[in-house]
């Protein structure tokens, strides 16, 4: 889908930095015409420029519709079935995992944490990965070697067998949401990303649902073959992502310059429309270890981080042990499976609903800190109720706490880095950072506090007030004074007697140093 563009956009310096008020050209020490002209300047040639306005917006629409039906749709069927295959391990436990491997809780819980020791550890490599070997063949062969270990778990026979499959299955995934949430900051604007980012990632509470009611119906195919219901479940999962693999390798296309389903006009089109939004990404940019650097020395890259591991640390708390969490209210496996898809699916709409609202109130971290309401106090419910209902009551705006925030925070990363490198190295540290917590979210809903789950559900609280709200509180302050600096051009002399080029190098500082051209 393609909505209309606007002509404020996020910033570097905050979530929503630049509608807070209203331009005051005085308070800039550069005088904004010199930006202007130099920004006039390094735009590539517009391929419209005949046209009136009304033609020009018209032509932006049509192309914005084209980038979003050749692009979004099958990202999300690619990470829907990511989701889909990292958390079906705990539909497959209701279905006779541990019993017919004859394993414990504890390494039940290490087959969990060995994913995200892999998972993590790989990702602030994938996106240096994916621009250097495109993403027209790197994605697509993740898949391939994901889709094979996640095949081979159903095959396994013990647990040293299924730990090796998981460690493989966390390495091979690693580069997918990083790699596409990249990916898809270097074809949209500021403003036109988060809605996008938050369709994309809805397929992860898609999937939540969609896993449910797949388990359910795989599992009864128990005994066929001689395999029990649970290796059905990774089997078949294992098979359908190998077969998207192998199609990804025709429906995944590279970057805007290189996309060879966009005419000549549209892709001269879509690299002016990057540049108009001050975005490096438009264009190509070599490797040099002065990005990595970069974001390693800005405190946005680690305090998004700790923002980011409070509502990713939950999320796989929440996926991981949902169907075993209302199995413990009473319910029996096959009805625990059904009832873990409605709060899926009331978080995959209040998702796409956030994105499209940050989108046009810019007000990513308010967002951030509103959602993250609804998660306080669903897990509040959840550690001080014992009634069943009033448990399930608290999955749901558990539900709605939890996956929102994590699309709303990679925008807001991604909207506040610039270069093409720094901002492939600042996602990987906070997604890899992030998903790291996976490792304690595997071990936080032990058997021995069921059915109520005290120290699980105490845990995940911590993480929603302290990271997530409390993170998000704290970042949104420290930018507004970053631009406050800015608007008082207290770091113009960084940029007196450079050119436009020189300008750009500085990556994402530049937003800092120039109001003028930020605002437009």
């Amino acid at each position: 889908m393609s909505f209309p563009d606007k002509q404020k956009r996020d910033s570097d310096s905050g979530n929503s930095p630049y509608d807070d008020e209203k331009t005051d050209e005085k308070n800039v020490g550069v005088h904004p015409a010199g930006f202007d002209a130099l920004h006039r300047n390094n735009l590539p040639p517009d391929p419209d420029a005949e046209l009136s306005g009304e033609e020009k917006a018209r032509i932006d629409r049509r192309l914005l519709w084209k980038l979003d039906l050749r692009l979004i749709p099958w990202l999300c069927l690619l990470y829907l079935i990511s989701f889909l295959d990292r958390t079906n391990i705990g539909n497959a436990r209701l279905a006779g995992l541990e019993d017919s491997l004859n394993i414990t809780p504890g390494q039940y819980n290490a087959a969990l944490s060995i994913f995200f020791v892999s998972y993590a550890g790989a990702e602030p490599l994938t996106n240096v990965l994916l621009k250097r070997l495109r993403p027209s063949v790197f994605i697509p062969v993740i898949m391939l070697v994901w889709g094979v270990c996640m095949a081979v778990m159903g095959l396994v026979h013990n647990f040293q067998g299924l730990m090796a499959a998981r460690f493989f299955l966390g390495l091979a995934e690693a580069g997918l949401f990083p790699g596409i949430n990249y990916y898809l900051s270097c074809w949209y604007k500021r403003d036109e990303f988060g809605i996008r980012a938050a369709i994309f990632f809805s397929a992860a509470a898609v999937s939540g649902s969609f896993g449910g009611l797949l388990a359910a119906a795989i599992q009864t195919m128990d005994g066929i073959g001689g395999k029990r219901g649970w290796a059905w479940i990774f089997i078949l999962e294992g098979i359908a992502t190998v077969l998207v693999g192998v199609a990804s390798f025709w429906m995944v296309f590279d970057f805007p310059d290189e996309a060879t389903f966009l005419s000549d006009l549209d892709r001269q089109r879509v690299i002016r429309r990057l540049k108009a939004d001050q975005q490096s990404s438009a264009e190509h940019e070599e490797f040099r270890m002065t990005y990595f650097w970069a974001s390693v020395k800005d405190w946005k890259t680690w305090l998004s981080a700790v923002v980011y591991m409070g509502c990713d640390g939950p999320l796989y708390a929440f996926s991981l042990f949902l169907p075993t969490i209302i199995n413990g209210l009473g319910y029996t496996s096959t009805r625990a499976q059904l009832l873990s898809v409605p709060p899926y699916a009331a978080a995959a709409l209040l998702t796409v609903a956030i994105g499209y609202i940050a989108d046009r109130t810019h007000q990513r971290g308010l967002a951030n800190m509103g959602v993250s309401v609804f998660g306080v106090v669903g897990f509040a419910m959840l550690l001080s109720a014992e009634s069943p209902g009033v448990q399930y009551a608290g999955t749901f705006l558990g539900a709605l706490g939890i996956y929102p925030c994590i699309a709303n925070t990679i925008t807001w990363v991604s909207n506040n880095t610039e270069g093409v490198y720094k901002r492939g190295v600042t996602l990987g540290f906070v997604i890899g950072w992030g998903n790291l917590n996976g490792v304690v979210s595997s071990n936080i809903y032990r058997r021995s506090d069921r059915p109520l789950y005290r120290t699980g559900h105490g845990i995940v609280f911590a993480y929603l007030v302290l990271f997530l709200l409390g993170g998000s509180a704290l970042q949104y302050v420290l930018l507004r004074r970053e631009n406050a600096r800015r608007r008082a051009g207290q770091l113009d002399h960084m940029i007196i007697g450079k050119t436009e080029k020189e300008i750009e190098a500085l990556g994402d500082i530049r937003y800092v140093l120039s109001r003028s051209t930020a605002l437009r």
